[in-house]
């Protein structure tokens, strides 16, 4: 993954119009988020403190914003808590591929602005990779609307300011 904002140190070299105008990109690897029921709440403050530490207070998604991701899952959480089977109905897979196009919409919203809170919450909370964790497993599911609800928490109790 390119982390454009960052162009010092060795990297790829990108021609730009086929001029001599060089930039240097590093490219970022990202550790993988592996959530599980002991340490998914260390997690989701472990994300938030590292956005405030790279955006600042101000420079992270307020915490409306978050909770509107949140709102999605709450009622899926809900009907799928409920079910015997370890698997998830057709009605849940197709609900948490509306929430992952959703995700990425939000994300895409930022497009051109300077400040990229809501996308750079999804990159570090790596919530795409998260969903698509999910497949067709109910208690992954459950699990990851639990990580979501501690995001929110820590982004709460951190400072998150509302709009």
């Amino acid at each position: 993954m390119y982390d454009d904002r960052n162009f010092k140190g060795r990297g790829m070299r990108e021609n730009k119009n086929n001029n001599r105008n060089y930039q240097e990109k590093t490219i970022v690897e990202k550790v993988p988020i592996i959530l599980d029921n002991d340490n998914y709440v260390e997690q989701a403050e472990k994300v938030i403190l590292s956005l405030i530490k790279k955006n600042g207070e101000d420079g992270i998604l307020t915490t409306s914003q978050i909770r509107k991701l949140l709102s999605m899952l709450s009622d899926m959480y809900t009907k799928v808590k409920h079910t015997r089977s370890d698997k998830l109905d057709r009605e849940a897979l197709i609900r948490i591929q509306y929430f992952k196009l959703h995700t990425i919409y939000e994300a895409g919203r930022e497009n051109g602005e300077k400040s990229t809170p809501v996308k750079d919450f999804i990159e570090e909370a790596q919530l795409i990779e998260q969903i698509d964790n999910i497949k067709s497993d109910k208690n992954k599911l459950i699990l990851f609307c639990h990580y979501m609800e501690a995001l929110v928490a820590y982004r709460k109790y951190h400072g998150g300011r509302d709009e």
